[in-house]
Protein backbone atom coordinates (compact mmCIF):
# COMPACT_ATOMS: atom_id res chain seq x y z
CA UNK A 1 0.00 0.00 0.00
CA UNK A 2 1.48 3.37 -1.02
CA UNK A 3 2.04 6.18 1.41
CA UNK A 4 -0.63 8.36 -0.17
CA UNK A 5 -3.26 5.68 0.31
CA UNK A 6 -2.86 5.67 4.06
CA UNK A 7 -5.28 7.61 6.21
CA UNK A 8 -5.17 8.23 9.93
CA UNK A 9 -7.45 9.26 12.76
CA UNK A 10 -6.69 10.33 16.32
CA UNK A 11 -8.09 8.44 19.28
CA UNK A 12 -7.78 9.58 22.89
CA UNK A 13 -8.28 7.17 25.75
CA UNK A 14 -7.65 7.26 29.48
CA UNK A 15 -5.21 4.71 30.85
CA UNK A 16 -7.78 3.06 33.13
CA UNK A 17 -10.31 2.80 30.28
CA UNK A 18 -7.71 1.23 27.98
CA UNK A 19 -6.82 -1.35 30.62
CA UNK A 20 -10.48 -2.40 30.82
CA UNK A 21 -11.15 -2.57 27.07
CA UNK A 22 -12.03 -6.02 25.66
CA UNK A 23 -9.78 -7.86 23.19
CA UNK A 24 -12.28 -7.21 20.38
CA UNK A 25 -11.54 -3.48 20.67
CA UNK A 26 -7.87 -4.08 19.84
CA UNK A 27 -8.84 -6.50 17.07
CA UNK A 28 -10.94 -3.71 15.57
CA UNK A 29 -7.94 -1.36 15.77
CA UNK A 30 -5.84 -3.90 13.92
CA UNK A 31 -8.44 -4.44 11.18
CA UNK A 32 -8.51 -0.69 10.57
CA UNK A 33 -4.72 -0.73 10.34
CA UNK A 34 -4.80 -3.61 7.83
CA UNK A 35 -7.32 -1.68 5.72
CA UNK A 36 -4.99 1.34 5.59
CA UNK A 37 -6.63 3.56 8.23
CA UNK A 38 -3.96 4.04 10.87
CA UNK A 39 -5.03 4.94 14.43
CA UNK A 40 -2.92 7.54 16.23
CA UNK A 41 -3.46 6.90 19.95
CA UNK A 42 -2.91 9.44 22.72
CA UNK A 43 -3.39 7.96 26.19
CA UNK A 44 -3.59 9.04 29.79
CA UNK A 45 -2.87 7.14 32.98
CA UNK A 46 -4.07 9.10 36.00
CA UNK A 47 -5.17 6.23 38.27
CA UNK A 48 -1.91 4.30 37.74
CA UNK A 49 0.09 7.46 38.49
CA UNK A 50 -1.92 7.97 41.69
CA UNK A 51 -1.26 4.38 42.72
CA UNK A 52 2.52 4.63 42.30
CA UNK A 53 2.72 8.06 43.96
CA UNK A 54 0.84 6.62 46.94
CA UNK A 55 3.12 3.58 47.08
CA UNK A 56 6.16 5.89 47.03
CA UNK A 57 4.51 8.14 49.64
CA UNK A 58 4.72 11.20 47.40
CA UNK A 59 1.91 13.66 48.00
CA UNK A 60 0.04 15.03 45.01
CA UNK A 61 -2.86 17.40 44.48
CA UNK A 62 -4.83 18.90 41.61
CA UNK A 63 -5.23 22.57 40.77
CA UNK A 64 -8.03 23.30 38.32
CA UNK A 65 -7.95 19.74 37.02
CA UNK A 66 -4.16 19.71 36.50
CA UNK A 67 -1.79 17.66 38.64
CA UNK A 68 0.67 19.83 40.58
CA UNK A 69 3.97 18.46 39.29
CA UNK A 70 7.44 18.85 40.83
CA UNK A 71 10.57 16.90 39.80
CA UNK A 72 9.67 13.86 41.95
CA UNK A 73 6.10 13.71 40.65
CA UNK A 74 7.34 14.21 37.08
CA UNK A 75 9.67 11.23 37.46
CA UNK A 76 6.71 9.03 38.43
CA UNK A 77 4.52 10.47 35.64
CA UNK A 78 7.22 9.65 33.06
CA UNK A 79 7.70 6.16 34.47
CA UNK A 80 3.98 5.33 34.38
CA UNK A 81 2.97 7.07 31.13
CA UNK A 82 6.09 6.48 29.04
CA UNK A 83 6.77 3.04 30.47
CA UNK A 84 3.99 1.02 32.07
CA UNK A 85 0.86 2.28 30.28
CA UNK A 86 2.46 2.99 26.90
CA UNK A 87 4.03 -0.46 26.61
CA UNK A 88 0.90 -2.18 27.91
CA UNK A 89 -1.03 -0.68 24.98
CA UNK A 90 1.69 -1.66 22.48
CA UNK A 91 1.64 -5.23 23.85
CA UNK A 92 -2.14 -5.53 23.56
CA UNK A 93 -2.06 -4.27 19.97
CA UNK A 94 0.71 -6.75 19.12
CA UNK A 95 -1.26 -9.57 20.75
CA UNK A 96 -4.24 -8.70 18.52
CA UNK A 97 -2.01 -8.87 15.44
CA UNK A 98 -1.30 -5.16 14.97
CA UNK A 99 1.89 -3.12 14.65
CA UNK A 100 2.47 -0.21 17.00
CA UNK A 101 5.34 2.02 18.08
CA UNK A 102 5.13 3.51 21.55
CA UNK A 103 6.72 6.88 22.18
CA UNK A 104 6.30 9.91 24.38
CA UNK A 105 6.12 13.55 23.40
CA UNK A 106 9.74 13.86 24.57
CA UNK A 107 11.06 11.44 21.92
CA UNK A 108 12.50 13.35 18.97
CA UNK A 109 10.95 16.52 20.38
CA UNK A 110 7.55 15.26 19.21
CA UNK A 111 5.60 17.56 21.55
CA UNK A 112 7.24 20.94 22.06
CA UNK A 113 6.02 22.46 25.29
CA UNK A 114 6.07 25.73 27.17
CA UNK A 115 5.25 26.19 30.86
CA UNK A 116 1.52 26.33 31.59
CA UNK A 117 0.09 29.82 32.11
CA UNK A 118 -0.39 29.02 35.80
CA UNK A 119 3.00 27.30 36.22
CA UNK A 120 3.46 29.10 39.56
CA UNK A 121 0.54 26.96 40.84
CA UNK A 122 1.01 23.66 38.97
CA UNK A 123 4.80 23.44 38.54
CA UNK A 124 6.16 21.36 35.66
CA UNK A 125 2.91 21.16 33.69
CA UNK A 126 3.22 22.27 30.10
CA UNK A 127 1.08 23.67 27.33
CA UNK A 128 1.70 22.45 23.78
CA UNK A 129 3.57 24.90 21.57
CA UNK A 130 3.93 22.57 18.58
CA UNK A 131 3.73 18.94 17.48
CA UNK A 132 6.28 17.56 14.99
CA UNK A 133 3.81 15.93 12.62
CA UNK A 134 6.67 14.67 10.40
CA UNK A 135 7.60 12.10 13.09
CA UNK A 136 4.03 10.78 13.16
CA UNK A 137 3.73 10.76 9.37
CA UNK A 138 6.97 8.75 9.22
CA UNK A 139 5.61 6.13 11.63
CA UNK A 140 2.24 6.07 9.82
CA UNK A 141 3.91 5.72 6.40
CA UNK A 142 5.76 2.65 7.71
CA UNK A 143 2.37 1.16 8.61
CA UNK A 144 2.69 1.43 12.39
CA UNK A 145 0.23 2.94 14.87
CA UNK A 146 1.85 5.69 16.97
CA UNK A 147 0.97 5.29 20.66
CA UNK A 148 1.77 8.58 22.39
CA UNK A 149 2.34 9.28 26.09
CA UNK A 150 1.46 12.94 26.82
CA UNK A 151 4.80 14.36 27.91
CA UNK A 152 6.55 17.39 26.41
CA UNK A 153 9.95 19.03 26.17
CA UNK A 154 11.04 22.65 25.76
CA UNK A 155 13.98 24.23 23.94
CA UNK A 156 16.18 23.95 27.04
CA UNK A 157 15.46 20.23 27.41
CA UNK A 158 13.10 20.55 30.40
CA UNK A 159 10.42 17.86 30.47
CA UNK A 160 6.77 18.60 31.21
CA UNK A 161 3.65 16.74 32.25
CA UNK A 162 0.99 17.46 29.59
CA UNK A 163 -2.74 16.97 30.09
CA UNK A 164 -3.69 14.02 27.84
CA UNK A 165 -6.73 15.79 26.36
CA UNK A 166 -4.69 18.89 25.55
CA UNK A 167 -2.02 16.71 23.92
CA UNK A 168 -4.59 14.73 21.93
CA UNK A 169 -6.27 17.88 20.63
CA UNK A 170 -2.90 19.34 19.59
CA UNK A 171 -1.86 16.12 17.81
CA UNK A 172 -5.19 15.93 15.96
CA UNK A 173 -5.02 19.60 14.98
CA UNK A 174 -1.41 19.36 13.75
CA UNK A 175 -2.24 16.25 11.70
CA UNK A 176 -5.20 18.13 10.21
CA UNK A 177 -7.75 15.58 11.40
CA UNK A 178 -11.26 17.11 11.42
CA UNK A 179 -12.72 14.57 13.87
CA UNK A 180 -11.35 12.92 16.96
CA UNK A 181 -12.68 9.89 18.83
CA UNK A 182 -12.62 9.85 22.63
CA UNK A 183 -12.99 6.31 23.94
CA UNK A 184 -14.41 6.11 27.45
CA UNK A 185 -16.58 3.90 29.65
CA UNK A 186 -19.90 5.68 29.02
CA UNK A 187 -22.20 5.51 25.96
CA UNK A 188 -22.09 9.30 25.46
CA UNK A 189 -23.56 12.39 27.10
CA UNK A 190 -26.80 11.45 28.84
CA UNK A 191 -29.82 13.71 29.30
CA UNK A 192 -33.10 12.93 31.04
CA UNK A 193 -35.89 13.28 28.48
CA UNK A 194 -39.48 12.44 29.50
CA UNK A 195 -38.19 10.72 32.63
CA UNK A 196 -35.75 8.52 30.74
CA UNK A 197 -31.99 8.89 30.37
CA UNK A 198 -31.04 9.06 26.72
CA UNK A 199 -27.78 9.58 24.85
CA UNK A 200 -27.61 12.93 23.08
CA UNK A 201 -26.51 12.23 19.49
CA UNK A 202 -25.13 15.74 18.98
CA UNK A 203 -24.37 18.72 21.21
CA UNK A 204 -22.46 21.99 20.85
CA UNK A 205 -19.77 23.26 23.21
CA UNK A 206 -22.13 26.06 24.29
CA UNK A 207 -24.94 23.58 25.04
CA UNK A 208 -22.57 21.52 27.19
CA UNK A 209 -21.65 24.56 29.28
CA UNK A 210 -25.36 25.35 29.71
CA UNK A 211 -26.08 21.74 30.78
CA UNK A 212 -23.27 21.87 33.35
CA UNK A 213 -24.62 25.18 34.71
CA UNK A 214 -28.16 23.76 34.95
CA UNK A 215 -27.00 20.54 36.62
CA UNK A 216 -28.09 18.28 33.75
CA UNK A 217 -24.45 17.23 33.37
CA UNK A 218 -23.04 16.48 36.80
CA UNK A 219 -20.53 14.43 38.80
CA UNK A 220 -18.04 12.30 36.91
CA UNK A 221 -19.46 13.30 33.53
CA UNK A 222 -18.28 16.93 33.90
CA UNK A 223 -14.54 16.17 33.57
CA UNK A 224 -15.29 13.76 30.68
CA UNK A 225 -17.11 16.39 28.61
CA UNK A 226 -14.71 19.19 29.54
CA UNK A 227 -11.86 16.90 28.46
CA UNK A 228 -13.59 16.30 25.13
CA UNK A 229 -14.02 20.06 24.65
CA UNK A 230 -10.27 20.50 25.18
CA UNK A 231 -9.70 18.23 22.17
CA UNK A 232 -11.54 20.65 19.86
CA UNK A 233 -8.58 22.71 18.69
CA UNK A 234 -7.50 24.15 15.34
CA UNK A 235 -8.77 21.99 12.50
CA UNK A 236 -10.60 19.61 14.84
CA UNK A 237 -14.26 20.44 14.29
CA UNK A 238 -15.88 17.67 16.30
CA UNK A 239 -15.17 15.09 18.96
CA UNK A 240 -17.12 11.85 19.26
CA UNK A 241 -17.47 10.33 22.75
CA UNK A 242 -18.05 6.57 22.54
CA UNK A 243 -18.11 3.55 24.82
CA UNK A 244 -15.10 1.33 24.10
CA UNK A 245 -17.06 -1.77 25.12
CA UNK A 246 -19.42 -1.29 22.15
CA UNK A 247 -18.55 -3.96 19.51
CA UNK A 248 -16.42 -2.64 16.61
CA UNK A 249 -17.05 0.89 17.85
CA UNK A 250 -14.19 2.55 15.94
CA UNK A 251 -15.00 0.94 12.60
CA UNK A 252 -18.65 1.81 13.00
CA UNK A 253 -18.01 5.48 13.88
CA UNK A 254 -15.51 5.87 11.04
CA UNK A 255 -18.02 4.19 8.74
CA UNK A 256 -20.55 6.92 9.51
CA UNK A 257 -22.75 5.15 12.05
CA UNK A 258 -24.28 7.48 14.65
CA UNK A 259 -22.85 6.17 17.92
CA UNK A 260 -22.21 8.00 21.16
CA UNK A 261 -22.30 11.81 21.25
CA UNK A 262 -20.84 14.19 18.69
CA UNK A 263 -19.59 17.42 20.26
CA UNK A 264 -19.32 20.15 17.65
CA UNK A 265 -17.79 23.62 17.84
CA UNK A 266 -20.98 25.49 17.03
CA UNK A 267 -24.56 24.89 15.98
Amino acid sequence: MGKRERQCFVMKCGGSTLAALPEVFFEDLCKLQEAGTIPVIVHGGGPAINELLEAMQIETEFVGGLRRTDERVLGVVEMVLGGQINKQIVRRIAKAGGRAIGLSGIDGGLIRAVPAANAHEVGLVGDVRDVDAAILHGIIDMGFMPVIAPLGIDEAGQHYNINADTAAGAVASRLGVPRMIVVTDVPGILKTIEGEKRVLPEVTVQEIEEMIASGEIYGGMIPKVRAAIQCIQGDVQEVVIVDGAEPRVLSRVLGGEALGTRIIKEG
